[in-house]
């Protein structure tokens, strides 16, 4: 990778720079940080440092702002967003559990009976 390449996730960008690409005020970044709307990481000097993925949240966030969803709205949609993702990984690794067990272990299938066969029952009086 080379010195201007960074993953999404690589916090590199100061709060100027992340303030221009999100089109908020610096201000505005340093109020959704103490919110816990966005978490930006922090250089050695305590200095906040945001990723591309914190860029992104923040475009998200304005965007619910402008729907009118308010802060406090918007903090329980990305914990409820947060909590279906962590629920999605484990029910992806309990299907594959699910699977190898299936693989290791077919079940047992029913007996199964000739169509040609008819099965009377008499009625009780």
């Amino acid at each position: 990778m080379s010195n201007e390449e960074h993953s999404d996730d690589e916090a590199v960008y100061v709060i100027s720079i992340a303030s221009q690409l999100s089109g908020m005020h610096p201000q505005t970044l340093r109020q959704y940080d103490r919110m816990g709307l966005v978490s930006p990481g922090r250089a050695s000097g305590r200095g906040r440092r945001y990723s591309l993925r914190d860029i992104a949240s923040l475009r998200n966030i304005q965007r619910l702002v402008g729907e009118g969803i308010n802060l406090a709205g918007i903090a329980r949609i990305i914990e409820l967003e947060s909590a279906m993702a962590s629920m999605a990984i484990e029910v992806a690794k309990l299907r594959t559990e699910v699977d190898a067990l299936l693989a290791q272990n077919p079940p047992k299938s029913l007996a199964r009976r000739d169509k040609k066969t008819i099965v009377l029952y008499e009625e009780e009086r």
